[in-house]
């Protein structure tokens, strides 16, 4: 296992497991082309979809978590009573109060743990593997289920060209635990607030509206530094790169960043977008778990992940796979 850098005397974190839930319903560009004035040819040169997944009124934010969050448990080797933090992502919750993490692990079994939501965009399940691998490192807890789920489909205008082609659902959750040997990197993350806009819903709106121009200019243009610092911090270079896993929003952006990283030819690029959309907190841990069942990752790899969106908020770091 390649071991990553940390300040002396740190204690270690490492992902044990993933586990995911992607809806039942496949909704293809030729399925939006019978509402709406769009074609495949359209979509997949603009964005990279072939396909993505729409929730069922069954498949709920908290059943996909828990279904998830179930699947990571088992891949790990723990039982629900091991864990004592949990963690959702998601900027999707059906109302503000009450959050959804208590429901989800008292819904898995997992007696009275620390239990919150996190809404920081696409960049969220990032946000909250690093904040679980530092409640770790600091002794606040021992073993964390960290999910990113999603049911975007509620606040997406369906017929909305700009957006409906885009965004999906679903749910990709991981089991972090303590460790000797440190596997998970220093986030490098940060926020640009004055493109809090650019992704939003408006006041007068129900759905998202999104400036996918500047999104895209700030993505290709903002972000590198933000991966080649991650890679700093956890003592590796592009060399050591086995797997490239950012959040799925746009197959062009993705292809981008690998180019100017310089990754290797045999650095696995996730491209989890072209069969499941932007699942915005979800994209990043199903796109791992994508890998690993595929056999396109190994336990071992070492991956270099990146979480940014709504906010605008960002989040890049270095994991070694489970």
């Amino acid at each position: 296992m390649t071991r990553l850098q940390l300040p002396a005397g740190a204690p270690g974190a490492r992902i044990l497991g993933f586990g995911s839930y992607r809806p039942r319903r496949r909704v293809t560009n030729h399925d939006l082309a019978q509402r709406m004035d769009t074609n495949d040819e359209w979509v997949q040169s603009r964005v990279g979809i072939a396909e993505r997944r729409w929730a069922e009124p069954d498949e709920t934010l908290v059943e996909m978590s828990v279904a998830a969050g179930g699947k990571a448990l088992a891949a790990s080797g723990l039982d629900a009573g091991d864990i004592d933090l949990v963690l959702l992502a998601t900027t999707s919750p059906p109302k503000a109060i009450p959050g959804l993490a208590p429901r989800i692990a008292y819904q898995l079994g997992v007696p009275r743990p620390g239990a919150f939501d996190l809404n920081a965009g696409c960049a969220g399940w990032c946000y909250a593997l690093s904040a679980a691998a530092d409640a770790i490192r600091s002794g606040t807890a021992r073993n964390a289920l960290v999910i990113g789920g999603e049911r975007l489909t509620d606040y997406t205008n369906l017929d909305d060209r700009a957006t409906a082609v885009i965004f999906a659902d679903g749910a990709g959750a991981a089991v972090v635990s303590a460790s000797d040997e440190p596997a998970i990197g220093p986030a490098v993350w940060g926020s640009d607030g004055d493109l809090h806009e650019a992704i939003a819903i408006p006041p007068d709106e129900t759905g998202m509206s999104m400036a996918g121009q500047a999104v895209y200019r700030w993505a290709t243009t903002k972000l590198t530094d933000t991966l080649v610092e991650a890679m700093r911090r956890a003592g590796v270079g592009p060399d050591d790169i086995d797997v490239f896993a950012p959040h799925q929003a746009n197959l062009r952006i993705i292809e981008l960043m690998a180019k100017r990283l310089k990754l290797p030819e045999r650095t696995v690029i996730a491209r989890d977008i072209v069969r499941s959309g932007n699942t915005s907190s979800a994209s990043v841990p199903l796109a791992l778990s994508a890998l690993q069942e595929s056999g396109e990752s190994k336990s071992g790899d070492v991956a270099l992940l990146l979480g940014y969106g709504a906010g605008l908020t960002f989040a890049g770091q270095v994991v070694v796979l489970p």
